[in-house]
């Protein structure tokens, strides 16, 4: 079965038969899932009235275990944003009731963000609505094909997530 990067492949090694362009065979490939990815996820997410950062803040409360509380610091390592984006976030988020402020009873200066019932709820659904995506995305592999693509994709992303600092 041809696919897409096939055919750009063929076109790059007709056009520029002096440059090895093996890495596009797996590397553009890899864009390509993440493009149809990042669709089926806004999907899943606007199913539920939320937005990928609104879920992704939701999800590392979530994650945390209960109370399902973090601190704002906790939640920029989490998501890897700004500690200005993460205020507005936290304050957008607040203003739809799906997270509160608290109090941080170990530093009197500090806050907590904890989840609400509510946003606890909806952070649930959205995620099994986004596994549901992600289940039909990877529905023409074996699970053992599975197993196999994310060990290999491992190997990829482990020294990128794990650079120091």
């Amino acid at each position: 079965m041809e696919d897409e990067v096939d055919r750009l492949v063929s076109a790059w090694r007709r056009e520029r038969p002096d440059l090895d362009v093996e890495p596009l065979e797996v590397l553009s490939r890899v864009s390509r899932l993440a493009r149809h990815l990042d669709r089926a996820r806004r999907l899943a997410f606007s199913e539920h009235a939320l937005e990928p950062w609104e879920f992704d803040v939701l999800t590392s409360l979530r994650r945390a275990g209960a109370p399902y509380q973090l601190s704002p610091g906790q939640l920029l390592t989490q998501t890897l944003v700004t500690s200005g984006t993460m205020t507005n976030r936290i304050d957008r988020l607040t203003k739809k009731g799906l997270v509160e402020r608290l109090p941080d009873p170990s530093d009197r200066r500090g806050v907590l963000v904890r989840l609400t019932a509510t946003g606890q709820d909806r952070a649930d659904r959205a995620l099994a609505g986004l596994l549901d995506q992600e289940r039909a995305i990877l529905s023409e592999l074996s699970p053992q094909e599975r197993g196999q693509l994310a060990g290999l994709l491992r190997q990829l992303t482990a020294p990128f997530d794990n650079i120091p600092g």
